[in-house]
This record gives structure tokens, C-alpha cells and sequence, in this order.
């Protein structure tokens, strides 16, 4: 099963929370407090995605943390591999050479949907994540139009 960590989703709620309002430096506890993550669990991500250049933070009596660039600039696919690394369904869908490469017949096809999602996660923003911007797809929306591309195309639905 694919499935995000715990910790990329409580990352990427702190990372909404920063970008709800990106003219303001917050503080690991006013996270904590915003978000309702666990105060050492907030620092321990802040540092993690600092380290991956995600947040910037500001020490002194004004500081805190923010976004590094703007949400929209900021993709799923980078806080995934900030969290996780770099998405790996299989082994073989790191590019690197299998000793079973040359009678596997499947490599290829895993590599695809690797590539298909990857594709899919740079193309969705902390923006669109965190619901600032109006074009969010919504899970029932995808599935009808889904099945209207198949039935146009003439496959038909799973």
C-alpha cells in the first residue's frame, strides 16, 4: 500500500500553516499551538525541512520560521522527498541496474507509474494543498471525469 508517513502529514500541515499567512515568521510553539502537533514533533520537522530548504528561520525576538519560497513554488513531490526521499515503488525504479534486468519484464511498466506519479506529485503545490488556491481536485470530481476519459476512449472503467 502507498501511504505518507505520520510525520509527512503532520510536515505538511505545518508547512499550510506557514503558508496561510507567508508575512509572518512563527514560532515552533505558536505551530505546535496552530497545528496540533506536538511541540517536540514541530521542531524536530522544522529542522528536517530547514535542512531540505523548505522553511527558512529567523532567530532573535522577532523570529520564527516561514516558507523559503512562495506555496505555490513549492511542490508535493519536494516535501515528499524532503520526508521520505525520493519516491521508490520498486527497486528498480531508482535507475539503478537489477540482476534481473534482462529477463524482468515488468521493470519497465513499475518504472512508468514511478514516473507517472512523480509527475503527478511535481504537479501539485503547497498552494493547492493547503486550499489557497481554487483548483483543487476533488476525489469525487476525478472519478467521474476519470470515467468519462475511459468511456470516450473506449476502455472501460476498472
Amino acid at each position: 500500500m502507498l501511504r505518507l508517513s505520520k510525520l509527512t502529514d503532520y510536515a505538511t500541515v505545518i508547512l499550510g500553516r506557514l503558508a496561510s499567512d507567508p508575512s509572518q515568521r512563527q514560532t515552533a510553539t505558536q505551530l505546535a499551538e496552530r497545528t496540533g502537533v506536538s511541540a517536540p514533533t514541530v521542531s524536530k520537522l522544522l529542522k528536517q525541512l530547514q535542512r531540505a530548504q523548505l522553511v527558512h528561520s529567523e532567530r532573535g525576538l522577532h523570529g520564527g520560521y516561514s516558507l523559503a519560497r512562495p506555496a505555490s513554488d513549492i511542490s508535493a513531490a519536494a516535501i515528499l522527498d524532503a520526508m521520505e526521499g525520493p519516491l521508490q515503488l520498486t527497486a528498480c525504479a531508482d535507475d539503478a541496474h537489477c540482476h534481473m534486468e534482462g529477463t524482468c519484464r515488468v521493470g519497465s511498466a513499475w518504472q512508468r507509474v514511478n514516473l507517472a506519479i512523480r509527475q503527478s506529485l511535481q504537479a501539485i503545490s503547497l498552494a493547492e494543498l493547503a486550499g489557497m488556491e481554487g483548483n483543487a481536485i476533488h476525489p469525487a470530481t476525478f472519478e467521474l471525469s476519470n470515467l468519462r476519459s475511459r468511456t470516450r476512449t473506449g476502455h472501460s472503467s476498472p
